[in-house]
């Protein structure tokens, strides 16, 4: 295996981390495989604004931003200093805190399916904590969903069932090991905006469904038409729509992809963006969608620990005074046209598409083994020129139009390396093992 030099710390650690930790990471896209593995930093020592240093001592400009949980920026001092504030007044107290609250407030002043709340610490924790609501105040067991919803048994006992379109795991690469085979059954995946689908099933197991669990929005405009019909299917079918924001909500707007669209379901599960980095979920719903959790056992000591509320409290409040909305959109807009102009100035057979959030970049290339050795080359490539990023990017609001530049400028080098590569000699230029997914959600 090739090793650049310049990730020598990170890689050896790497291997460390294979002796003694199962799976390597605690998140399986922070694994070196999801990136150019042997180029690419695994391990950073630092973060700042739109950048990180990593063991190594290299200074990266970030374009992943810890999987879209950073959304002022890193480290960002509004919210740090609100944090250190609040760790000198106490980070846990043994009674509540009124941050409980206070959170509590101001996401149902701004989401617009809030009207009760409860808090987790993350987001595949609060899309188990949703599901639980649902089963609970529906009386019934089994959920029809879409996306990926994290790693909890609910979730993860689909794939004892066949993904609706590839006749495989509905989330690729993924055994279901550890989940009880009872649950088989219980959590249904339907394709990506195939409202056929959903009615034949909501047919096939009438009066069993608790919720219709989708992601709203992720790479691509979304489909209004259909996320309305799927609120009239589940208002048909007294069952609970959940969008699960985790990923698509704050960038759009602060009310969520929801709010962008115009579609309110009656629950959300919110996390990442939410606190810039610090530990922090919430579900969100309508009083009769979430008032039967009185009578549920739900409880968890750290849900409230007051790091995440205060940290939370001041995300929000920044991504309002900062009128966010309108400057990720300045921000996406300005980053998709300097990549396509750079793929014009090479004229590479590629397109930079998706919704100005999270804009995606696509080689138009039909054979799947080389489409994912040309993406792990632009990754290899944009690492050596000190970008950090997939061919998916999540912006930050300390990202600048010299980022911008310094991004397309980096591109255009990279795609000229691909040029020449795709010309008959991959091996000479591909250092760095090929990109693996770590798993493929049925969503757009």
């Amino acid at each position: 295996m090739y090793i650049d030099p310049k990730v020598k710390k990170s890689m050896e650690t790497y291997a460390r981390a294979s002796e003694i930790i199962p799976g390597k990471t605690q998140l399986a896209s922070r694994r070196a495989s999801s990136y150019a593995s042997g180029v690419s930093p695994v391990y950073a020592k630092s973060s700042s604004g739109a950048r990180f240093i990593d063991i190594d001592g290299n200074t990266f400009l970030d374009w992943k931003n810890a999987y879209g949980a950073i959304i002022l920026g890193h480290s960002n001092p509004v919210v740090n200093q609100a944090v250190k504030t609040q760790i000198d007044q106490g980070s846990l107290f043994t009674i509540n805190s009124d941050l409980e609250v206070a959170l509590a407030e101001l996401l149902i002043e701004n989401i617009p399916s809030a009207e009760m709340v409860r808090y987790t610490k993350g987001g595949g924790e609060a899309c188990a904590l949703a599901a639980r609501i649902a089963r609970g105040t529906t009386g019934r067991d089994k959920i029809l969903f879409s996306g990926y919803h994290g790693w909890h048994d609910w979730y993860q006992a689909a794939n004892y069932l066949a993904d609706p379109i590839t006749g495989g795991y509905p989330v690729t690469g993924v055994e279901p090991i550890g989940v009880p085979k009872s649950l088989k059954g219980t959590a249904i995946p339907f394709a990506h905006e195939d409202i056929s689908m959903v009615k034949n099933l909501l047919n096939q197991h009438k009066n069993e469904i608790a919720a219709i669990f989708v992601e709203p929005m992720m790479s691509q405009e979304p489909d209004k038409e259909y996320l309305v019909q799927l609120k009239k299917l589940a208002r048909e079918h007294g069952c609970i729509l959940i969008f699960d924001e985790v990923s698509c909500g704050w960038r759009i707007a602060v009310g969520g992809a929801q709010e962008y669209i115009g579609v309110t379901p009656d629950m959300t599960v919110l996390a990442k963006g939410i606190s810039n980095g610090y530990a922090m979920g919430a579900v969100v719903g309508s009083v009769a969608a979430m008032e039967p959790a009185n009578h549920m056992f739900i409880s968890s000591s750290y849900w409230s620990d007051n790091i995440g509320l205060i940290a939370s409290i001041t995300t929000i409040n920044e991504l309002i005074n900062r009128n966010s909305k309108e400057k990720f959109k300045q921000i996406g807009e300005s980053l998709i046209k300097t990549i396509n102009n750079a793929i014009d100035e090479v004229g590479i057979a590629a397109k930079v598409e998706g919704v100005y959030t999270y804009p995606t970049l696509q080689f138009m290339i039909d054979d799947q083994e080389l489409s994912q050795n040309i993406n792990t080359l632009f990754i290899q490539e944009m690492a050596k020129r000190g970008i950090f990023t997939p061919t998916s990017l999540n912006a930050t609001l300390d990202h600048t139009e010299k980022d911008i530049e310094i991004t397309g400028i980096a591109a255009a080098e990279s795609f000229r390396v691909i040029m020449k590569a795709l010309e008959g000699d991959l091996d000479k230029y591909l250092l760095a093992d090929t990109k693996k997914e770590p798993f493929r959600r049925i969503v757009n």
